[in-house]
């Protein structure tokens, strides 16, 4: 039985308790210095709407507020499915997810783009564009060669250089920082969608726009 996810919440939800929680601190008490002792809002939020699981980790909630601040509805899709399990060839939060299976399912779901099912051919595919290092955004597509291979393994930036996938057998759906050695050695590259895409493309493997 797979393990349910850490965080499970409608991007929309989310994204609409940010910006509440947003205009509350803009509207709110003066800048007194205490900004850091004041809760977090959309944090507190969750936890009393029972979103939130109690035992998230500091780190997570920290990467929680990222995502918050970043305002991408695609990874805060993606992070709904924290602790997921890996499954070779899964692709969904029932069955489990594979790294490809995981990028497949947040895309359609979240943009109504539909990816080829493995992570090359995401890779080559004609309704994404490359990406500069320098120039990732929360959402877009990050490769790396994990398997003496390029592009053999895909996962979704969330920003401050980390990134959510479905790492391997035995493991969950996790953020990781891509910085570290073992993934910064093995960086293939990274793609973007289109913002306006709101379809099904056609999974044809032609190379990605320049």
């Amino acid at each position: 039985m797979p393990r349910r996810p850490l965080l499970h919440l409608p991007a929309r939800l989310f994204l609409a308790a940010a910006i509440a929680a947003g205009a509350n601190a803009a509207h709110g008490a003066p800048d007194d210095g205490r900004e850091e002792q004041r809760p977090d809002l959309v944090l507190q939020l969750l936890q009393e709407r029972g979103l939130l699981h109690p035992e998230m980790s500091t780190d997570t909630r920290v990467l929680v507020r990222q995502v918050r601040d970043a305002a991408s509805e695609l990874v805060v899709s993606a992070m709904g499915f924290l602790g997921v399990a890996y499954r070779r060839g899964g692709s969904s939060p029932e069955e489990g997810f594979d790294c490809s299976g995981f990028t497949r399912h947040i895309f359609e779901h979240g943009l109504g783009l539909v990816l080829p099912r493995r992570a090359d051919e995401q890779a080559r595919h004609a309704a994404l564009s490359r990406v500069a290092r320098d120039q990732l955004r929360p959402g877009d597509l990050v490769f790396f060669n994990t398997m003496r291979r390029a592009f053999s393994h895909v996962g979704i930036y969330v920003g401050e250089g980390k990134f959510i996938h479905a790492p391997r057998s035995g493991a969950l759906v996790r953020v990781e920082d891509m910085r570290g050695a073992y993934w910064s050695r093995r960086y293939d590259g990274a793609r973007r969608a289109a913002l306006d895409v709101t379809s099904a493309a056609d999974a044809d493997g032609m190379p990605p726009k320049p």
